[in-house]
């Protein structure tokens, strides 16, 4: 035999971890999983849960359930609605910074969400073969 072939086994160095690191390959993957998930510190950002943020929290959602009808009817005036409803005839202003010949009488014939400032509505004159969209500022009630 040569003395190239044969393999010498070398002595494991000898480091302050050692016993840490050979307790961690010989735990299962799932437990080691498990306990680098669990942080050790709480952050100072993040507030403890104690059992009374958990009682204020019940008791709060307790207070929301408890609204009544009455109570949400009486809002119901406070909130805007569209002022004009499907299929009735609007006259339509357009601006002058869009085309000025586009006012005339115009069906409402969608409701469509606030832009913000004004509800918005689609209306169509009869004469053409599409649909326009409209600010409630710019629409009257055609009498």
């Amino acid at each position: 035999m040569n003395k190239h072939s044969v393999k010498k086994k070398r002595p494991a160095k000898a480091s302050p971890k050692a016993g840490l690191h050979s307790a961690a390959r010989k735990e299962p993957a799932r437990i080691a999983a498990a306990r680098k998930a669990v942080p050790t510190r709480r952050s100072a950002s993040k507030p403890a849960i104690t059992r009374d943020s958990i009682s204020a929290v019940k008791i709060t959602a307790v207070e929301m359930a408890a609204v009544t009808v009455a109570q949400v009817t009486a809002l119901a005036p406070a909130l805007r609605t569209h002022k004009y409803r499907v299929g009735q005839t609007v006259f339509y202003t357009s601006s002058p910074i869009s085309r000025p010949g586009a006012s005339g009488s115009y069906k409402v014939v969608r409701l469509l969400p606030s832009d913000g400032e004004d509800y918005q509505y689609r209306i169509k004159n009869p004469g053409e073969a599409f649909e326009r969209v409209a600010k409630e500022s710019q629409l009257e009630l055609e009498h």
